[in-house]
């Protein structure tokens, strides 16, 4: 029987879209700029990894992750975070993020806080997998408004002690998705210490952290060991999905305290499915390697420079400072989404398919998410669509 914790789970956010446009038939070619799914080109030289160690297709690979593997994420993790992580105790590698951070809670969250129903905060609007982890494991989800009051990062320190004490992890996306907000040094030093009082860990979804404009991102780990707090209080996550244009070789890692990692690996050992050895052979060189990682940015920087000149001007609109989304005010998203399908052919995400409706309110509700990884050229012509279909009126 489905169980019933699921059963009023609102349909997916894809599914929601195709339920609200299909129906429609739009005036021009379709043009899509809804998944966040990278389309620049993956670095050739992989294949030939791949290739060379197809051998290792007849074995089943080390669920934890190669220890040559493991061994490339603590480098890339000290040349990129300075942090010093130990590849046996301090790593696991991932079927992608999702995964994780799916398992994060299942295997971290106790089945209660204080003597009662344990809280998962989550930012609002999130990543999806956030809710189902929460419903999964029986907690209550807190969602906690990203707009752009709070710099469009969940303000966490502001919620009642009440609520705090039951909190046993808190999800945090950095750069955010789908506004594009990074987390700042003040920010994770004010959460990570809000957890140290409050006794609950934090859940640091960083996969957006090498697409940026300026600076590179500070990370969760960065700051907590440079506080000196508890080195179980963070968990990151990241994978090479985006950093290196790979969704399809689902390579991720984890990196905590050794009690967390230990407890991740025993979660895997009975439910993950590990990365075969010649994708783990092709990923501990990606992670080796960071030219393609700027010239990949540098692709990104030019799409973002076209929104610059194309929308910049537009009150309301600022775009963001990390990730490939841009989050842009609408009076209604859903009707955006309607008006640009319909007259434009093109295909964006309402905002409130990301988020939850709280007390009447959904933080969502008057934008929309527009993904720029298609080309430079399909990237004009969906922002000049937007521009003349929504912002001309």
């Amino acid at each position: 029987m489905f169980p019933e914790r699921f059963s009023n789970l609102p349909a997916y956010p894809f599914a929601r879209l195709r339920n609200l446009l299909d129906p429609i038939q739009p005036e021009h070619v379709a043009l899509t700029m809804t998944i966040g799914e990278p389309t620049h080109a993956f670095p050739s030289w992989i294949i030939d990894i791949i290739a060379q160690n197809a051998v290792g297709f007849n074995s089943y690979p080390p669920n934890e992750g190669s220890p040559e593997l493991r061994s490339a994420i603590c480098d890339w993790a000290k040349r990129r975070y300075r942090v010093d992580l130990d590849a046996d105790r301090n790593v696991i590698v991932l079927n992608g993020t999702r995964e994780g951070l799916y398992n994060a809670a299942m295997a971290l969250c106790p089945e209660k806080k204080n003597g009662a129903q344990p809280v998962i905060l989550t930012p609002n609007p999130f990543y999806q997998v956030y809710m189902f982890a929460a419903l999964s494991v029986g907690a209550l989800s807190e969602f906690v408004p990203a707009t752009r009051e709070t710099g469009f990062l969940p303000d966490y320190t502001a919620l009642p002690s009440e609520i705090l004490n039951q909190t046993a992890l808190a999800y945090i996306c950095s750069p955010a998705n789908p506004q594009g907000a990074v987390a700042d040094e003040g920010y994770w030093k004010d959460l990570i210490g809000l957890a140290e009082k409050h006794d609950f860990k934090i859940l640091a979804d960083e996969c957006y952290s090498e697409i940026y404009r300026k600076r590179p991102p500070v990370g969760a780990l960065e700051i907590a060991a440079d506080m000196g707090a508890d080195p179980e209080r963070v968990v990151i996550f990241h994978s090479l999905s985006k950093r290196s244009n790979l969704p399809g070789l689902r390579s991720g890692f984890a990196a905590g305290g050794e009690k967390t990692i230990t407890q991740l690996k025993t979660m895997r050992a009975y439910s993950g499915a590990p990365l075969p050895l010649p994708l783990q052979r092709a990923a501990e060189a990606v992670w080796a390697d960071e030219a393609h990682v700027i010239e990949n940015r540098a692709l990104y920087e030019e799409k973002f420079k076209l929104a610059d000149d194309i929308l910049g001007n537009i009150a309301g609109v600022s775009t963001p400072e990390a990730g490939f989304f841009l989050w842009l005010p609408y009076r209604d998203g859903e009707e955006a989404a309607v008006k640009l399908w319909r007259e434009e052919g093109l295909r964006v995400l309402p905002g409130r398919y990301l988020a939850q409706d709280v007390n009447g309110q959904n933080p969502g509700h008057n934008y929309i998410r527009v993904a720029l990884v298609a080309d430079k050229a399909h990237t004009e012509q969906g922002l000049l669509k937007i521009r003349r279909c929504l912002y001309n009126e």
